[in-house]
């Protein structure tokens, strides 16, 4: 009958969920805005009535701006032990240093050690910048490290820094690596904050990865049923690309040997995002879940590091890159992978 409306297609009211979703994380996201602006609000009161201790309230909005990770990376000691052999055995007294990513200022204060004249360490969290800045203080080497709040991608030649420097450190990597930006950070800073035939650390690092069947591991990141009761709706939350897991701990089986992934060149290479194709023979029958994968980085030097599966005393958890759908797969089987890295992600496009 004419001016009767149809019922909505499928499609139509999936894409209706979807438009349903992303106003709710819209406004999901406007909330938490809001909670934060109302904490500082209620700092800056507290500050002005002085009604609370300072570390209190430094503490109070620190769980939302300092990531937990912090206090577990700085207790790792096989990470510290690396990074401070790799520092020594590479800075040679007068050298003018640039630490990318100061946290606490620790490189900047091994680079300060080994001899270096000028360090200059940069942190984009306001609130890290200052911890490093007191911690500098504390230890008595002000008059060598500066702490810039800035990104290493806005440091100015002549500016921020007196001139390229002879070398820079860094350690801004996750679980899967380039989660934290690594690749873009060292291919700016090679280019313009560093001196001609200068040292970049770390020079470069490869990822390993292996099939995976788990299907409690890949749980971690989606579900589909509780209770007879499908949800699989809150699936649209899941983490798009890799994400950490701490192998050991969740039952699983390996069903290839380990290989190398992909390799980058962090002096000499593009750093680009791009993609590869990877070739795994199952070593079993089995239901692959994922790709789990690692790291090993090499600091210079004769310096590594890396969280191997087998490497339990690491801070690093390993990433596991999902399959949706998983896929089977017998004994013997070659497998593709082609992988994606792109925005700091690690993802898997397909699998022949």
């Amino acid at each position: 009958m004419a001016g009767e409306l149809s019922e909505p297609t499928a499609a139509g009211r999936a894409q209706s969920g979807a438009s349903r979703l992303l106003l709710a994380s819209l406004q999901a996201s406007a909330a938490e805005i809001a909670r934060m602006s109302a904490a500082i609000n209620e700092t800056v009161t507290a500050v002005v009535n002085a009604s609370a201790p300072t570390s209190q309230l430094v503490g109070n909005l620190a769980r939302d701006l300092i990531p937990r990770w912090h206090f577990a990376m700085l207790n790792d000691i096989e990470r510290n032990g690396a990074l401070a052999t790799a520092v020594e055995r590479q800075v040679k007294p007068g050298d003018h240093v640039l630490d990318i990513g100061a946290g606490t200022g620790l490189l900047a204060m091994m680079a300060a050690q080994a001899g270096a004249a000028k360090v200059i360490s940069c942190e984009a969290n306001p609130l890290m910048a200052e911890i490093a800045t007191q911690v500098v203080a504390a230890h008595g080497l002000s008059d060598v490290i500066t702490v810039i709040p800035r990104r290493s991608d806005e440091l100015v030649v002549g500016r921020d820094i007196e001139r390229p420097v002879d070398v820079i450190v860094s350690e801004i990597v996750d679980c899967g690596l380039i989660g934290e930006g690594i690749l873009p950070t060292m291919r700016h800073a090679r280019e313009h904050l560093l001196a001609p035939g200068g040292i970049l650390m770390p020079p470069s690092a490869r990822i390993h990865g292996a099939l995976l069947q788990s299907s409690v591991v890949a749980g971690l990141n989606q579900v589909h049923n509780a209770c007879g009761f499908d949800i699989g709706v809150i699936n649209s939350l899941a983490t798009v690309g890799h994400f950490p897991v701490r192998l050991h701990t969740w039952p699983h089986t390996m069903l290839s040997a380990a290989t190398e992934l992909v390799s980058f060149d962090f002096v000499h290479g593009s750093l680009d995002d791009g993609s590869r194709q990877v070739a795994l023979t199952a070593t079993a029958d089995g239901i692959v879940h994922g790709v789990v994968a690692w790291f090993e980085m090499d600091l210079g030097a004769r310096v590594t590091l890396r969280n191997a599966p087998d490497n339990k005393s690491s801070h690093w958890m390993q990433a596991l890159i999902p399959l949706d759908p998983p896929v089977q797969v017998t004994a013997g089987q070659a497998v593709g992978v082609d992988l994606l890295w792109q925005d700091g992600r690690l993802s898997i496009t397909s699998v022949s």
